[in-house]
């Protein structure tokens, strides 16, 4: 089949509050299929931003890393991560762990790093008796939408992620850095232009500084791209926030967000970015064997708060470090 026909045919079905849909008939070789339909998904995932693969049957790990590597080749390695992951194949990993009753709103995968990942791919291997869908905003849409005066100063001054590691809450050292070696994270950290300081009880905090605008590698349109309001304490539900500050301090929270030049974020704007994404939200419950491709740059997501098991499976591939502001090569805000 030529590739204009294999675009025809996975049309992606679209529908009001919906992510596109392309419906997959893999004949038990999802691995085949997806190496055949590589270039038209790649087509949907341009012109949409996201794209869900129903019917493509994905059912163990060794199968959807098969898949995965067949639609982008190598994947990344996951470092920075905020919350601990599983190793389920090479660059294949478990959902982060989070607790099934708080939702993880919209963010986009490691915005936080220098180097962030292109495209993501999840696959679904048992759905959720309830909730616990992952789903995606328009970054395009969502900078249009927000207050002018606000983006424009996030985009003047970027954005400050301050993190405080210790051995209760979040991603350990060595999950997030893939080593516990100070001499090698301090390496790490000089390398990807974090600020950081030990703690006289061996705990580390960090500060980096990133920008909150970037421009898309391809289309070279703006995007609302940052963690600002998933990784800010006002985000959390009153009770989890109230714990984390009683027992670790406001300066020593497990991870937090301010504005570029260090001052606090109020709770009113982490309200108005939750609320604008969810005007732009488009959600889809997953059925096993479910597969979604996500352009991370253009495209936010969110895990919803669920019910049952969830067993999601997640790559990051095609590393990216998209331009943006000059709050990013700035360096941190002290």
């Amino acid at each position: 089949m030529s590739s204009s026909s294999l675009a025809s045919a996975l049309a992606a079905e679209s529908q009001p509050g919906r992510p596109p849909i392309v419906r997959a008939e893999a004949a038990g070789d999802p691995a085949s299929w997806a190496a055949e339909h590589r270039d038209a998904l790649r087509t949907q995932i341009a012109e949409h931003g996201a794209v869900l693969v129903r019917g493509l049957g994905l059912r163990g790990a060794d199968q959807v890393g098969a898949v995965f590597a067949a639609l982008a080749g190598d994947l990344m390695t996951e470092r920075e991560a905020f919350a601990p992951r599983q190793v389920r194949g090479r660059g294949l990993y478990s959902s982060a762990a989070w607790p099934a009753n708080q939702p993880m709103c919209m963010h986009h995968e490691l915005s936080y790093a220098l180097d962030v990942p292109g495209l993501l791919l999840f696959a679904c291997l048992t759905a959720p008796a309830q909730g616990g869908a992952t789903a995606v905003a328009d970054a395009e849409a969502v900078l249009r939408a927000l207050p002018a005066a606000l983006t424009e100063r996030f985009e003047r001054e970027g954005w400050l992620l301050t993190r405080s590691y210790n051995d209760e809450i979040g991603a350990s050292l060595e999950e997030s850095f893939g080593t516990d070696d100070p001499a090698a994270i301090e390496r790490y950290c000089r390398a990807q232009a974090i600020d950081f300081a030990w703690q006289p009880d061996g705990s580390l905090r960090t500060r980096q500084r990133r920008s909150a605008v970037v421009r898309h590698p391809l289309t070279g349109r703006r995007c609302w791209f940052n963690q600002i309001a998933f990784l800010n304490q006002w985000t959390l539900s009153p009770e989890v926030r109230e714990y984390l500050v009683d027992v670790y301090g406001e300066d020593g929270l497990p991870f937090n967000t301010r504005f570029g030049d260090g001052s606090p974020i109020g709770e009113d704007v982490v309200r108005l970015l939750n609320s604008t994404y969810e005007e732009h939200t488009l959600r889809e419950p997953w059925q096993s064997g479910d597969m979604m491709l996500v352009d991370n740059i253009r495209t936010a997501h969110s895990r919803e708060a669920f019910s049952g098991e969830r067993e999601v499976l997640v790559a990051l591939a095609e590393p990216q470090r998209p331009a943006g502001s000059a709050a990013a090569a700035a360096g941190v805000s002290r």
